[in-house]
């Protein structure tokens, strides 16, 4: 048995109603919802995916994260040709139900590129901002 299995067999899974949960889901006139990926232990934001209803009903019940590819128009679960693979942790909409957060525990790099995250290759350098006192 692998230590990926082994750890996911220790995972209390919860009880959760899949179509209520994609009736809640407010998905975009493609029928997509972005999916933001996020590491359960240090909070990096890994990635970022569409899912469509059926991308979330198999993340939801198979513990790996699916998506919907826009470019190849077809689904995809992260690592199966990689082996980098995401672990589902937990899951949750956003106040207005048009995006979802999903917690995972990332085998290896999330990005295609190589890189940990999809966010290391680019930074920007954005004016920082500081909180005045004046401002409520």
């Amino acid at each position: 048995m692998s230590e990926n299995t082994q750890r996911n067999d220790s995972i209390q899974e919860l009880p959760v109603d899949v179509e209520a949960v994609i009736a809640r889901a407010r998905f975009d006139a493609q029928g997509l919802l972005p999916a933001v990926i996020q590491q359960f232990d240090t909070l990096e934001v890994l990635m970022l995916g569409y899912m469509d209803a059926e991308a979330l009903r198999r993340t939801y019940t198979s513990g790996r994260v699916s998506f919907w590819s826009r470019s190849r128009q077809e689904y995809w679960r992260k690592g199966d040709t990689s082996g980098h693979a995401q672990y589902v942790r937990s899951a949750a909409l956003d106040c207005d139900g048009d995006t979802i957060l999903v917690t995972v525990d990332q085998i290896g790099v999330a990005c295609h590129t190589g890189t940990r995250t999809c966010f290391d290759g680019d930074p920007l350098a954005p004016v920082q901002g500081a909180p005045h006192a004046t401002e409520g």
